[in-house]
């Protein structure tokens, strides 16, 4: 997919979720279109429908800074849409340099000797690249620790590992565009899509709304088979040593069932095997119930 062809998609597929009502127009005929038309798009952004259309054809290849800006305002983008608008439509140069998919060994030693919390290396496919003890117990449920995205949407574990499985989804595919974007021809990046896109209606569906909106820092309730339900909050750090990785980490608020379900997961030793839990976390009275 060429860079053209992905700007119009992307604007196609924005200006789709935008209804006339929402936009503060009046429609008085039928329509076959789900959100706006071109040529009301254009006169929302102040351009001639005629620009706007070669602008989303791919044919108009230099479109100046104020007219993105007017368009994003009629797409009503928020700034990561905006964002990734204005470089779709004017990319930077391409250079050889791609994501780094190896974790160096200070980073890891950081993660298994100076983290206790469940901490992650994920590339811009968010392919987990390395992950320290805790963490490995947090994701213990799954049948494969490799790919966020294929344990969210393919593997059964992920539909009770995260309690808010919708939310979580748009999170991360949104999150997956955001990530992706500086490498739009990177093959590991287009494999994971694909195959994904082809296994799970569900991300099908997701990645043709064309959110994007990098996720640095969320709040997600989680069900472990050892420690069951916790509330968990992630902060999101780019490496900058090794471009495309970011690390995750897992934190709990001291005080709470959660964060003594992650006393506990740190105490546990590796295995994949037990089915239910061992301990369950009381939401009433604050501590853990053997």
């Amino acid at each position: 997919m060429t860079r053209a062809n992905e700007l119009g998609n992307f604007l196609r597929a924005r200006r789709d979720l935008v209804s006339p009502e929402r936009a503060g127009l009046v429609s008085h005929t039928s329509r076959r279109v789900k959100g706006l038309r071109r040529e009301e798009v254009a006169l929302l952004a102040g351009v001639s429908t005629d620009y706007y259309t070669r602008l989303e054809q791919g044919r108009e290849r230099n479109p100046s800074e104020q007219v993105l800006g007017t368009v994003a305002r009629a797409l009503q983008l928020d700034d990561d849409g905006a964002a990734h608008l204005f470089r779709l439509a004017q990319p930077a140069p391409r250079t050889a340099a791609g994501p780094v998919a190896t974790v160096g060994p200070e980073l890891r030693r950081l993660m298994d000797h100076f983290l206790d919390l469940p901490a992650v290396i994920v590339g811009p496919a968010l392919d987990i690249l390395a992950a320290n003890h805790a963490a490995r117990q947090l994701y213990s449920g799954f049948a494969r620790t490799d790919n966020q995205l294929r344990m969210l949407f393919l593997d059964p574990a992920g539909r009770r590992f995260y309690r808010d499985w919708d939310r979580a989804a748009r999170s991360m595919v949104s999150n997956l565009r955001a990530q992706a974007a500086p490498f739009p021809d990177d093959p590991r990046i287009a494999q994971v899509i694909g195959e994904l896109s082809l296994r799970s209606p569900a991300f099908a569906d997701l990645w043709a709304r064309y959110d994007v909106r990098p996720c640095t820092s969320d709040d997600k309730p989680l069900w472990h088979p050892r420690v069951g339900e916790m509330y968990l909050h992630y902060e999101s750090f780019t490496v900058t040593s090794a471009p495309g990785q970011r690390l995750l980490v897992y934190s709990a608020e001291p005080g709470t069932p959660s964060a003594d379900a992650l006393v506990l997961l740190r105490t546990l030793a590796d295995d994949p095997r037990p089915s239910r839990p061992t301990r369950t976390v009381s939401n009433t009275k604050g501590k853990l119930q053997v």
